[in-house]
C-alpha cells in the first residue's frame, strides 16, 4: 500500500512539473509525514523527489532542445532558477553541457553522412537517426534507478 502511495506521488511531481507540489502537500498527497516521505521515496525509487523532478526538467528540457530552441529559453522554460545552476545540473545528468547539446545536434543534423561510419544498417539510420544517433553518441549511460 506504501508503495502504490509512493508511486502515485512519484506520478503527481512527474504530471505536475512545471508547478509542483510543495514537500509537505506531497507527503499529506501520500499520507506520510515529511520525513517519512524523503526516507521511503529515496529507499524504494532510488532518489529522493527533488531528484526525481530535477531528472523529469533535464528530460524535457533535452527534448526543448532538440527542438531548437536556446539553452537559456530552455532553462527559463523547464523552470530552473538560473543558468549556471541548470548548466552544471544538465551537465552531471547528461554528461556534457546543454550548450555543448544544443551545438551537437545541430552538427549531426547538417553532417547526415557521419552516421555512416557507425555501422549501423542504413534503413535504421534512416528511421531513427534525429533521436537514436545524436542521444547515443552524447549522453552518458545513466546509472540504474530501479
Amino acid at each position: 500500500d506504501l508503495f502504490r502511495r509512493l508511486c502515485r506521488a512519484r506520478d503527481r511531481l512527474h504530471d505536475e512539473w512545471q508547478q509542483p507540489p510543495q514537500l509537505r502537500e506531497l507527503a499529506r498527497f501520500a499520507g506520510v509525514s515529511r520525513f517519512h516521505l524523503l526516507r521511503v521515496f529515496r529507499a524504494c525509487l532510488g532518489e529522493t523527489p527533488q531528484d526525481y523532478l530535477s531528472r523529469v526538467r533535464i528530460e524535457r528540457s533535452k527534448q526543448l532542445l532538440r527542438a531548437g530552441h536556446s539553452v537559456t529559453d530552455v532553462c527559463l522554460a523547464v523552470g530552473f532558477s538560473g543558468l549556471g545552476s541548470f548548466s552544471s545540473r544538465f551537465k552531471n545528468e547528461v554528461g556534457v553541457s546543454p550548450s555543448h547539446y544544443a551545438r551537437s545536434l545541430r552538427a549531426w543534423s547538417q553532417c547526415p553522412d557521419a552516421l555512416a561510419s557507425l555501422l549501423v544498417p542504413f534503413c535504421f539510420v534512416q528511421a531513427f537517426a534525429p533521436s537514436f544517433a545524436t542521444i547515443a553518441i552524447l549522453e552518458k549511460p545513466l546509472p540504474f534507478r530501479p
